[in-house]
């Protein structure tokens, strides 16, 4: 693959100028990311405590692509433990400015510190008494002068052949705000359920937040019979419950077998009056099964990472008793 598409290159020449040229940009991007690094001093440390140590919302602002910059920032922040908002500076300028509080710290975004929406913003922040953090490449500048720290980006070369369009100096400035971001992170010891309930909705938060009660089939949708009852019992209830299998339980409703349908089909191979046998000559008496309240996921590895994986999981609690079940099409269905 790779030789077929070198080969086809060197045959095309556009072809292999976009790729030198792509190779070119990522090369520039990374030497202003290096740059960073090295810059990184006491300031940032002092910034991430200015940060954690706010009793309000942390505010994010910047303007053209600085501004979307700040979105992300913002973004990043809030779904890492940070109450964090953007807000343009045009829409500050024309009544927005109501949204910023004293207990607020505001997090400015600019390459040049000089961009004149964002500058006219700043007597208004002084007046309110919202401390400033300035995040740009020109520590010189009018927005710097105003902050209460200054995080400088390094003058860098623009990927842009023209040196003009922000490029490098944005990719920059993201890379800062996530460094932000993930340091008040382990600041305030945000662990993965802290992100999860901030993510509900998504693939992530669904797998760190859904316990195995959340997916499982239970009440009346859970296929259980006792281990005294009949094999036609049995099937009834399997095929009633459309689970491919049922739990088997003693009188006390704990688990001391499963019965699925291919052990039902094991049985018929084997010749005889299936309805003539027992329960116990069936099932399996030492089924998988995981507590009700374990996260799904682990069900999850349960069923799927081995040799012979299976597409149902009896869930228990902790006395044991059969619960649940799992499907692996109702898991499927989640999304995990």
């Amino acid at each position: 693959m790779h030789y077929t598409m070198r080969t086809m290159a060197a045959r095309n020449p556009a072809r292999a100028s976009a790729q030198k040229e792509i190779r070119r940009v990522i090369g520039v991007e990374a030497r202003a990311l290096t740059r960073l690094q090295r810059a990184v001093g006491r300031n940032y440390a002092e910034a991430v405590e200015l940060l954690a140590r706010c009793r309000g919302k942390v505010v994010v602002t910047g303007v053209g692509k600085s501004g979307f910059i700040a979105q992300k920032i913002a973004a990043t922040l809030s779904s890492t433990g940070t109450p964090a908002a953007y807000l343009d500076p045009g829409d500050a300028l024309h009544g927005g400015l109501g949204f910023i509080q004293k207990q607020d710290l505001v997090l400015a975004v600019g390459k040049s510190g000089e961009s004149e929406e964002l500058n006219r913003l700043l007597p208004a922040l002084r007046s309110i008494g919202a401390r400033l953090i300035a995040l740009t490449a020109s520590p010189r500048s009018t927005l710097a002068k105003h902050a209460a720290v200054v995080l400088e980006i390094p003058a860098v070369e623009e990927a842009c052949p023209l040196n003009l369009a922000p490029t490098a100096s944005t990719t920059a400035a993201l890379a800062a705000g996530d460094a932000l971001a993930v340091a008040l992170m382990k600041r305030r010891n945000f662990k993965a359920e802290h992100f999860a309930a901030n993510h509900p909705a998504g693939q992530l938060g669904r797998r760190l937040t859904l316990r195995a009660r959340d997916i499982m089939r239970g009440g009346d949708l859970n296929p259980a019979v006792f281990v005294g009852d009949s094999v036609e019992r049995l099937i009834v209830e399997i095929t009633k419950k459309q689970a491919g299998a049922a739990a088997v339980t003693d009188r006390r409703g704990r688990l001391v077998g499963l019965v699925t349908d291919y052990d039902i089909r094991k049985a018929l191979e084997k010749g005889g009056n299936i309805f003539s046998k027992s329960i116990r000559a069936v099932m399996n008496p030492r089924p998988t099964a995981i507590e009700e309240n374990q996260p799904a996921v682990k069900a999850i590895a349960l069923m799927e990472n081995r040799k012979n994986p299976f597409n149902v999981l009896p869930v228990v609690d902790r006395a044991r008793r059969a619960v649940g079940m799992i499907q692996i099409h109702d898991v499927r269905a989640r999304g995990l």
